[in-house]
């Protein structure tokens, strides 16, 4: 799901969608089977005998739930180009399924039972390979996030929160019900038709809409095959499809789906109160890592102040969590900090050095405004272990990015008023597409002044050559230095002073003002 919504533009579409007849499916349709309306699983009652019989040929037990997703599968799969383009290329990359299959394992039977529980097809459940990889920390180029690549708006829509503390989109139980919440949604709009409700989740359902009518005003078939749709769109219904018919002819294709026990692997507690991931993890006799890479909704060290505070935990920890949970006040789920403010502090220092937000000292403190008063106390939410023990936390996965070697150096650039990643981009000469990726950041994203950013270049300076040996030095700003006496004196240039250190060529230095330079060693010491 690429396509973010606005507001109004989401209340246009659905106007739209509600036009579109709620009839039977076109006949003209050749997918029968994905048309069918919600599978229904309810029991059909025999006679005596028939029952006899099926007592007499009772099927083993399924213990894999690829095998349970394999033997529900009721999407047709065309033997076209499009889908088996998807089919070669799986096939051909047999390393891929193993990375999705071990990525999978963990939720792959919550999300089963959710499409079960709905009655829909089972193909559903497979959509997160297709969308994310199963990467629940998945971030795209078009800012949408998690196992199903819910945008910020079509989120908000369908009720995940998202704020500092928490992103409903990468919440794995919270997500995949909003999902399915959209996939019912689209299907009953979109002629209870499920290749129709494939291709709106991608695009949104006001382009299939507008799709349909043309190719009717026009006399032509409306099946999802003979629709005139977005490139990405018309690749993504078939690479499901394909995905389908790999994870039910894996072993005749020769691949690897790595066995998920066909058994509840997690269970969903409410913690009913903020709670510190740290405190959280060793309530559950785990490690913090292991935690949040089950819980990856939480970008901070706590939970959300106003929730949610519900935790997917290990089936096997789930008592002694619960256990231990019951001997903790809520009063004791977080650390509070008593902190004396000093002449000179602002909130924003003091948020910075607590890695907090002002609005949560201010929330905390009852403070309207950013006026404070040094001798006064401030409550802060402290978290109980140091930043870097939350390894899957915001800061430290961006930290982790930024740190990846991507060229030859890495410069670090703080974002001024009037920055865009293209302006950035552009006097750096990289791509606005990798300078976003290095930063967790997609190309459309809106940067705030003194935010901290990396740009990964293979020359640093305008006069290195392949002989340079380059070094990043400090230099301190002597009286009567200049930009262009710097520049001389270590062999670069006046422009590469002011990118480097996001100067204004028309202000003056100030003696003691610290600047960063990339030198060639070799021509220093000569």
């Amino acid at each position: 799901m690429k396509k973010s919504l606005s507001a109004l533009s989401l209340a246009i579409l659905l106007a739209g969608c509600q036009s579109l007849g709620q009839g039977e499916p076109e006949q003209d349709n050749p997918v029968t089977n994905a048309e069918a309306p919600l599978a229904d699983h309810s029991n059909v009652q025999g006679d005596d005998n028939d029952e006899q019989e099926a007592q007499e040929a009772v099927p083993a037990p399924i213990t894999d739930v690829w095998d349970r997703i394999a033997r529900q599968m009721t999407l047709e799969v065309p033997d076209n180009k499009r889908v088996n383009k998807f089919r070669k290329w799986y096939k051909a990359n047999p390393r891929h399924i193993e990375i999705i299959s071990e990525r999978a394992e963990p939720y792959l039977y919550l999300i089963v039972e959710e499409v079960e529980r709905r009655g829909l097809p089972i193909e559903l459940a497979l959509l997160p390979v297709v969308e994310s990889s199963f990467d629940a920390f998945a971030y795209s180029h078009g800012a949408a996030a998690g196992l199903w690549q819910f945008t910020s708006p079509m989120g908000k829509h369908f009720g995940l929160k998202q704020n500092w503390w928490y992103d409903g989109r990468r919440d794995v139980a919270a997500s995949t019900r909003a999902a399915m919440d959209m996939m019912e949604y689209l299907y009953n709009k979109l002629d209870r038709n499920w290749l129709y409700a494939l291709a709106a989740y991608n695009t949104g359902e006001g382009r299939v809409f507008r799709a349909i009518k043309r190719n009717k005003a026009k006399g032509k078939p409306t099946d999802f095959w003979s629709l005139d749709l977005p490139s990405e769109t018309e690749r993504y219904v078939p690479q499901l499809l394909a995905v389908a018919d790999v994870v039910r002819n894996a072993e005749a294709y020769g691949l690897d789906l790595k066995p998920v026990d066909n058994a509840p692997q997690l269970q969903e507690i409410d913690a009913g109160s903020q709670i510190d991931l740290a405190l959280a993890a060793d309530m559950a006799d785990m490690s913090v890592a292991d935690l949040h890479k089950l819980n990856p909704g939480y970008n901070r060290w706590a939970t959300a102040p106003e929730g949610p505070h519900t935790l997917l935990l290990p089936i096997d920890k789930a008592d002694g969590f619960i256990t231990a949970l019951a001997d903790t006040a809520s009063t004791e789920r977080v650390n509070w900090l008593r902190y004396k403010i000093k002449p000179g502090d602002s909130l924003g220092v003091i948020a910075k050095k607590y890695h907090t937000r002002i609005g949560i000292i201010q929330s905390v403190n009852g403070i309207e405004g950013n006026m404070i008063r040094a001798g006064q106390h401030l409550l802060i939410p402290v978290a109980a272990k140091d930043p870097e023990l939350y390894p899957f936390s915001a800061d430290q996965r961006l930290a982790r990015k930024q740190s990846k070697k991507r060229a030859n150096y890495k410069i670090e650039h703080t974002v001024k008023p009037g920055d865009s990643l293209w302006t950035i981009a552009r006097a750096n000469k990289v791509k606005v597409s990798q300078l976003a990726s290095w930063n967790s950041l997609a190309p459309k994203d809106t940067i705030r002044p003194g935010q901290k950013l990396v740009i990964w270049v293979n020359r640093i300076s305008q006069k290195e050559d392949k002989t340079s040996v380059m070094r990043q030095i400090s230099y301190k700003v002597r009286s009567g230095d200049s930009l262009a006496r710097i520049a001389k004196k270590f062999h670069v240039t006046v422009s590469d002073l002011v990118r480097w250190n996001q100067l204004d060529s028309k202000k003056y230095l100030q003696p003691g003002q610290k600047m960063t330079l990339y030198v060639d060693v070799t021509k220093i010491s000569s």
